[in-house]
Order: structure tokens, then C-alpha cells, then sequence
């Protein structure tokens, strides 16, 4: 279907914009393919509206007439009288969780604004978004798409260990449609072992590599569940698997990051845990993280709470507490905390993994490595782990992110869970605001760009999707866009200074804060934040310029996980 077909009335005039952080004004409304646009009357540039349609969660019409509308331009009529004629109000509700409001001369065009907008805004066809029209001069689609690679990861740990080997028995995807093609395993398994083992967890996602920890060797692997069912099946190849991860009489870690109860739930409809007496040299601990539908709902009655100025303080701690969004960062921040100190402290190699191994696992290994591994922390870095993570994993992206936490419809399998990764590596750079190299502001790029986007990296729902639909071929990577030497300077975080030192975050209530540069972005003060956030970048640069320096040591705090603290030199 053509883009036309969708678009009822394309342009209207006089058409009154009212955005956070701006006066209302008044011009052109023009309907794209992929974007709205509002041109100003007075042709100033500043005043314009460039939205991209798959960044509106909701809309809101009404086509009742608007009264002091034309107050607001006209001297013929003040504030207080009625225009003359139908009208309507649309009110946009975005991802990013800003709210805008179009009033529009005229029922008819309203409605078919709106009618046009709700269709473009929901295409489920990837090749139809606009990633696939983006084309700025500044960037190329020639050369590498992505920032890191399987088999870069495997050449870092090859110098170090001869256990693991780099495996292509997926390559054609058939073992696991969510997993890339490579990917490192230990070397004493074959493919065919691997094959089999695959067949015994959930999607195919049998236990592979992750994090290699250079200190003690030790390793943290993920996968999905194992398919016991209620008659405690098992799978000789799969318990060979993951006895070649530790040796000797070393003992081995699974977090399952569901409940005890859960996982036993499990078994009914075929799924399961690992036993006790098949994985001997394994303990199992679980730690309930909530996922899907609970933590969808979560975000909705948090951005309920926070839209919302006109509550009281106790109302507002009500509804906050009632979101327990905060509750489920502290649950994956001490999880992870757990997982990095099995590895670290306790020298264990650990498996990690919930039912399909595609949420709360990724949340983990991503927290841990950014706990353990000093190169995570840096901006490529970072990009980078993302990238493996979250893209290379198998997160699904198209189905997490199809809806933000204002759309009326009906909840599918959305989760935000990678926004929810976002809220918890903000608390870290939080805690230790030396030991990231990059700030906030990138913090919030990624959480808009995972539900709408110019770039091609969060489309699909696994690497073998990109693959078939040439997502790497026709789009830009978002990676490597902030990677490039501009936006790394506007990305940066001025404060970072690099430690080889673990971060270990506390999880105590009182060191838990909302992250109010998303959940109150657009509401009245945030405008400020940019301007602080350049004058500190600036007192940083003059104070270096002096050779003032800063470091970071270790501090350990009665009753909380590790913590640091800032030393001035």
C-alpha cells in the first residue's frame, strides 16, 4: 500500500501548536510518509515541528469548538470568545513521554489528521519505517555497520585462555533463530553436542559465552531455560555443556532470574530448571525479576504519576510508590550485584537465564559487565555491550518497544525492560560519577531511539530479521552515529575519570532516585538541565586546564553493597 493511501488531508493552515518549553504558534500542519511538520507563520526557522510519526504512542481528538483559540492571534476576538466555525484539538502523546497539542480549524481536516496519523504512526511493516529513507550527507552506507562482532570478542580472550573456541554452528540460523551466527563456546564441545543441547532449552538458546573475566578467568554465560517439563527430562549434552564451562571440583553459579515458585510453575507447560542431581557441580539461586506485562504497567503508572503537577506530596509518594518502579531498579541493580560478585569474589563462573533468556538475562549480564569491566564503561565501550547484548542477543526490540506507556491499546508483548537497563546504568553513573565516560544525554538518545528511530539498529526483533529484511544494508547503525568524534564530545561525561576498580552500587532506598531526565523531561524546569549540564562541562575543561584531578577510591558502607566516594587531588 502506498503512503498516500494513508494520508486523508495532507496539509491544513492555521493550525495552533502548543509544545512543552514553547509559546503557542500558528502556521502550516503538513502530513508525511514518516513525519509531522509544523512551518511557522513568520517563516522563522526556530519555530517548526518536526515529529516522526512512529515516536506517537496516542492520540486524543475532540471536535468540539475551541474557545480563546483565535484570542491568541487575533485582535478581533480576545481570550474568552468562541472562533467561528467547526473545530478540533489533537493531543499527541509521544514514547519519549512529551505531550503535544495541535488545535485545527475545521472537524473534517481534524479528524482526518488524526486518521492519518494513527495509521502512519502504527505501520508494522520494517521496511515500510523511516530508517530506511534516512539518508543525512554527513553518513554512508558503504563500509562496517556494526561496533563489535563475535569474533572480536573471541580475539580478546584468545591471548588469554585456550578453553573457548569460536563456533559457526549457527550460522544459517538454525539452530537458535534468535542467536547471530557466531558465537563462543568451550572448546572441548563440538557442534554436534551443540546441537543437541540447543534442542533442550527454550528457543533454541543453549548456554554460550558473555563476559570472559581477565583477572580470575572465570566466565558469565546466558541461555534460556532448560525444557525439564513435569517428567524431569534431561539432556546428556547439555549437562557435558555446561560442565566444560568449569573445571574440576569448581563450583558453578545459575541465577535464575525468576522465583522459585515461578520456575516450578514452569514445568506445567514444559519448561523447568536445572536439577540438583544432573548439574551437581551447579547451585541454583533465584532472584524474581518482574518482566512483560507487570513491568509494562509499571511504567504506565509511573508516567501517570509524573504528567501530572497538580498531585499533593502524599499523593504523589502514593502513586509513586504504587508504579514500584524504583522497586524493580533496586531488584535488578542487587541482582546484578550478586551475579558480579559470584565472579569477582567468590571466583565462580555463572550461568544466567529466566524462561526465553531474551529480558532480565540481557538486563544482567549488561549491569554485571558494567560493574566488573572498566572497558564497559567507556563511550564505545558501552555502545558496544549494547550492541552484543541487546541486538546481537536477540532482544526483541519490534515487539518490547511497539508501544510506550501512553497507548490505549491493547498490551501485546510489550515490556521496557531495555528502558529499565537505562534507569539502572543512570543510578550507576549516579553513585560514581567519575567512572563513565559518558553522560546522561546519551542515556536519553538510546531510550527515545529504542521506540523510534532514524537509525536501523533497534528495528527487528533478532539478528536473523535484520539479516532477511537487509536491515545492515539499507539503514545507518545508531552505534556507530554516536561513536563518531561529534557526537562523542556531546556525549561525553566531563567528569570521567577511568579506574580499573569494580563499581559495586548500593541498593538502599534513600540511594535510589527517580531519574527525572526522562520521567520529567518535559515538564516545567527541565529546560534548565542542558544549560547546567554545559556550564559544568565548561567549569570541568577551565578546571583541568589548571591540572586540578580527581580520583576514585573504594568505600565500604555499613549495610549496602560497596559504594565510592570522590577524593580531590
Amino acid at each position: 500500500m502506498e503512503y498516500s493511501e494513508h494520508i486523508k488531508t495532507a496539509n491544513v493552515e492555521n493550525v495552533v501548536l502548543t509544545r512543552p518549553f514553547h509559546a503557542p504558534i500558528k502556521g502550516t500542519l503538513c502530513v508525511t510518509a514518516h513525519h509531522l511538520l509544523l512551518s511557522g507563520r513568520d517563516g522563522d526557522s526556530s519555530a517548526q515541528l518536526l515529529l516522526l510519526l512512529r515516536n506517537i504512542d496516542a492520540i486524543e481528538k475532540s471536535v468540539e469548538n475551541l474557545v480563546g483559540y483565535s484570542g491568541l492571534f487575533s485582535r478581533s476576538s480576545g481570550p474568552g470568545e468562541r472562533t467561528s466555525g467547526s473545530s478540533g484539538t489533537i493531543t499527541i502523546k509521544c514514547k519519549d513521554l512529551c505531550v503535544l497539542q495541535l488545535d485545527i480549524p475545521g472537524m473534517e481536516e481534524c479528524l482526518n489528521i488524526a486518521s492519518s496519523i494513527e495509521a502512519l504512526s502504527s505501520l508494522e511493516r520494517v521496511t515500510e519505517m523511516y530508517p530506511f529513507f534516512h539518508r543525512p550527507h554527513s553518513l554512508s552506507l558503504q563500509g562496517r555497520w556494526g561496533l563489535s562482532s563475535p569474533e572480536e570478542d573471541f580475539a580478546r580472550i584468545q591471548p588469554l585462555t585456550d578453553r573457548w573456541r569460536l563456533s559457526q554452528v549457527n550460522g544459517d540460523y538454525s539452530v537458535c533463530p534468535s542467536y547471530p551466527p557466531a558465537l563462543i563456546v568451550p572448546r572441548q564441545i563440538d557442534d554436534e553436542t551443540l546441537a543437541k543441547a540447543a534442542k533442550f532449552r527454550q528457543g533454541g538458546r543453549f548456554p554460550v559465552l558473555c563476559f570472559y573475566h581477565r583477572k580470575n578467568g572465570k566466565v558469565i554465560m546466558r541461555s534460556s531455560q532448560p525444557l525439564t517439563g513435569a517428567n524431569r527430562k534431561r539432556c546428556k549434552e547439555d549437562e557435558l555443556l555446561l560442565q566444560a564451562v568449569i573445571e574440576g571440583s569448581e563450583l558453578g553459579y545459575v541465577i535464575d532470574t525468576r522465583g522459585a515458585q515461578l520456575a516450578q510453575q514452569a514445568r506445567v507447560t514444559g519448561g523447568g530448571f536445572e536439577s540438583k542431581s544432573n548439574y551437581i557441580s551447579w547451585k541454583r539461586l533465584h532472584r524474581n525479576l518482574e518482566r512483560g506485562k507487570v513491568l509494562q504497567e509499571s511504567l504506565v503508572k509511573l508516567a501517570e504519576a509524573c504528567s501530572d503537577q497538580s498531585h499533593s506530596m502524599d499523593r504523589w509518594l502514593s502513586k509513586l510508590e504504587n508504579s514500584k518502579w524504583l522497586s524493580h531498579v533496586n531488584a535488578a541493580l542487587a541482582t546484578a550485584g550478586l551475579l558480579a560478585e559470584c565472579v569477582e569474589r567468590e571466583g565462580c563462573s555463572v550461568l544466567v537465564h529466566g524462561s526465553d533468556g531474551t529480558d532480565t538475562t540481557l538486563l544482567l549480564t549488561t549491569l554485571a559487565q558494567l560493574i566488573l569491566e572498566p572497558r564497559c564503561r567507556t563511550l564505545p565501550g558501552f555502545l558496544a555491550l549494547l550492541e552484543r547484548e541487546w541486538v546481537q542477543a536477540g532482544h526483541p526490540f519490534q515487539q518490547r518497544c511497539a508501544r510506550s506507556a501512553y497507548s490505549h491499546a491493547r498490551l501485546r508483548q510489550e515490556a521496557p525492560t531495555f528502558l529499565l537497563l537505562l534507569d539502572c546504568v543512570w543510578q550507576l553513573g549516579l553513585q560514581f560519577p567519575l567512572a563513565m565516560e559518558f553522560g546522561e544525554p546519551l542515556l536519553l538518545q538510546l531510550a527515545r531511539d529504542a521506540y523510534a528511530s532514524d537509525f536501523g539498529s533497534f528495528l527487528c526483533n533478532s539478528d536473523r530479521e535484520r539479516c532477511d529484511l537487509g536491515v545492515k544494508e539499507n539503514t545507518h547503525c545508531l552505534f556507530r552515529f554516536l561513536s563518531s568524534p561529534r557526537e562523542r564530545g556531546r556525549l561525553a561525561n566531563p567528569l570521567y575519570q577511568p579506574t580499573e576498580l569494580a563499581i559495586w552500587p548500593s541498593v538502599q532506598p534513600q540511594s535510589l532516585q527517580l531519574w527525572r531526565g526522562l520521567f520529567f523531561r518535559w515538564t516545567q524546569g527541565a529546560q534548565y538541565l542542558e544549560e547546567a549540564r554545559e556550564e559544568i562541562r565548561n567549569l570541568v575543561t577551565q578546571s583541568r586546564g589548571r591540572g586540578c584531578g580527581r580520583s576514585v577510591v573504594p568505600m565500604e558502607t555499613e549495610g549496602s553493597v560497596p559504594s565510592s566516594r570522590v577524593v580531590d587531588c
